[in-house]
């Protein structure tokens, strides 16, 4: 019997390495198929080292749109750079539009840390205002530094940024070089979120998922246009633990071990994300307002080391997580609302950075249910980020470079 290929019903099932909360999950394979979404684009030589025959990876760790009506596609480099292109499948160009190498560090021997996140302003269009996340270079005092920064696009050329504008929001002290989260994204309500991880090394050596006195190990929520005394940013009067001496204001959940990524459904509002596993299991959660996600207490449903927990009504278990006989580092992607691929409509697509191996997956978020979760490709690339543009299309980008798009089995030309 293929497991994957049949139907189920339980209160909690194992089966082909899937752990199934409750109720009946479909998981035979999609027919969707992936392919190149701009193969004449070309990254510079400068990225990929050809122009001095130190070839490197330009390692795309997200794509996005800037939602300004102009149907640009902006891809970062994990080295430092950010580059712009027409969202046209016969782009061969890529332009500059913003270059930070000089004040952020980036080590190419497997280390986790460089240029992270990207997000543009809900009114990016008038206030030509972004947001990044990056490692800063390293001092004495502080070797392993995060900064979240605003900069705002040049006066003259609206492909270009201006990297003097950058005005630093919010510096985080990492004790390790690892799981640095990385993700800044606007939710529906106008605020800026920002996926952190629990600072590294392995397995939460100073408890930082589960101590509401630091940043790390959590989902953050701040307000960038205000300022409240002291601070670049203001926190949200309606952030869980806004106000309390013994928490920071800026946490809007925590238990995490290793966000990547963080992202909003764009019609029901929910906020998803895959949280890195340590030694086994792999998750996915939807966030809600000061929720605890277990870190370093649980390890998707199961209890986590010497003093690991089991399941406790102040900790929210994740609706889906996977065995490391599966895969061994998930890709957290986005919620399908397209329109090319109608297959897909509603689907969590995600998938694992180890095998390639990608997934959509349905959940109901009323009935707190998985509906199905079905494999698209069984194994490929290391899928490095998926990423959206204006029109709710998602793409995923590989770490030599690719950028791939998803492609209806009723449209062999695709969008």
């Amino acid at each position: 019997m293929n497991l994957q290929a049949t139907m189920f019903c339980g209160m909690l099932l194992v089966l082909a390495g899937y752990t199934i909360a409750r109720g009946e999950v479909d998981q035979r394979p999609l027919d969707v198929r992936v392919g190149p979404a701009f193969p004449q684009l070309q990254w510079p030589s400068w990225i990929t080292g050809t122009e001095n025959g130190l070839l490197r990876e330009p390692r795309p760790l997200l794509i996005t749109g800037a939602g300004d009506g102009t149907d640009r596609l902006f891809v970062a480099s994990q080295h430092g750079a950010v580059f712009v292109f027409p969202n046209d499948p016969q782009a061969n160009e890529m332009r500059l539009f913003l270059d930070i190498r000089d004040r952020m560090q980036r080590d190419d021997r497997g280390n986790e840390e460089g240029f992270l996140g990207l997000a543009f302003h809900p009114r990016f269009k008038e206030n030509g205002q972004f947001f990044a996340y990056y490692t800063a270079l390293a001092t004495e005092e502080n070797p392993h530094l995060s900064v979240i920064s605003r900069f705002h696009v040049s006066t003259t050329d609206p492909n270009r940024a201006d990297p003097s504008s950058e005005e630093v929001l919010l510096t985080i002290k990492q004790p390790y070089w690892n799981h640095n989260g990385g993700t800044v994204v606007f939710g529906p309500d106008g605020y800026l979120y920002i996926g952190l991880g629990d600072g590294g090394a392995g397995g939460d050596p100073h408890g930082n998922g589960q101590n509401l006195q630091t940043l790390l190990g959590s989902i953050l929520r701040i307000d960038v246009d205000h300022q409240d005394p002291g601070l670049e940013y203001a926190i949200p009067k309606d952030n869980p633990f806004a106000g309390r001496k013994d928490a920071r204001g800026e946490i809007w959940a925590y238990g995490i071990r290793n966000a990547w990524r963080v992202t909003f459904d764009r019609q029901t509002g929910a906020c998803w994300t895959g949280d890195v596993g340590q030694d086994t299991w792999e998750e996915i959660d939807v966030i809600r307002r000061g929720g605890n996600y277990g870190w370093n207490l649980r390890e998707g449903l199961h209890s986590f080391g010497p003093n690991g927990s089991g399941p406790r009504s102040d900790l929210i278990e994740p609706i889906w997580e996977y065995h490391h006989d599966v895969g061994k580092s998930i890709t957290g992607g986005h919620v399908y609302r397209g329109k090319h691929v109608p297959e897909l409509e509603g689907a969590y697509l995600y998938a694992d950075f180890v095998t390639g191996q990608i997934w959509a997956l349905w959940y109901d978020v009323e009935q707190e249910q998985v509906l199905a979760n079905r494999e698209i490709i069984p194994r490929g690339l290391p899928v490095m980020s998926f990423g959206e543009d204006d029109a709710g299309e998602v793409y995923f980008t590989t770490q030599e470079g690719g950028v791939h798009k998803f492609v209806s089995p009723t449209t062999a030309a695709g969008p």
